[in-house]
């Protein structure tokens, strides 16, 4: 008796089909199944076109040059200084028992040692940016700094905390107002819960 498996069966369009052998996927399903390599390839497409355009864009501005360099880092020491004087105004407490103003502190540290740095390597860094548009980006960001420093003492740091992180993320770093609003939520929440609940760290706060 002859096997009427093998035989060619007349498909939609009235075309003959051939029936796939054992353990072989059919013709179509060969052509939709999408290949393994390619996406990995097309990820590795995007990068190398992401740092071109990178490149691209950095190589058309200029170099700040040492003068503005020093003057540059100059800043962060003096912004460092002022701030830790702040820190210390607020009662740096003890390693047992932390104050208001340990944590300022100790990031008021790092921003003068960091300062300095920057100004013993003046001469020598290649890869600042003449002052453009866009720093000004940096100096709204340290004005905004300034300002929750000055408030905090009054309205505790919740509502500056949330604001500082709302500009932040929003007119500097150009997020949706949905991600800046739950990202700023979610800092203040998560850092009541740690150094005011958990902790308990003197920090001026409202609730």
């Amino acid at each position: 008796m002859t096997d009427r498996g093998d035989e060619p069966r007349p498909n939609g369009n009235g075309v003959a089909e051939h029936p796939p052998a054992d353990g072989q996927a059919p013709d179509r399903d060969r052509a939709e199944s999408p290949h393994p390599e390619s996406t990995g390839t097309e990820g590795s497409d995007l990068g190398e076109a992401v740092r071109e355009v990178e490149a691209a864009a950095h190589e058309h501005r200029p170099p700040a040059g040492p003068l503005a360099n020093a003057l540059t880092a100059g800043a962060v020491v003096v912004l460092g200084v002022a701030a830790v004087l702040g820190s210390w105004s607020l009662g740096v407490g003890s390693a047992s028992t932390p104050g208001p103003g340990t944590w300022p502190l100790l990031v008021s540290l790092a921003l003068v040692v960091l300062g300095v740095a920057l100004l013993a390597g003046a001469r020598r860094a290649s890869d600042a940016e003449r002052f453009s548009r866009s720093s000004w980006l940096v100096l709204a960001g340290i004005a905004t700094m300034v300002g929750f420093v000055a408030v905090i003492e009054v309205v505790g740091f919740e509502i500056p905390a949330a604001l500082l992180c709302f500009v932040w993320l929003r007119f500097l770093g150009r997020e949706s107002w949905r991600t800046s609003v739950l990202t700023s939520l979610g800092v203040v929440v998560a850092f009541y819960a740690v150094f005011v609940a958990a902790l308990a760290v003197p920090i001026p706060h409202l609730f």
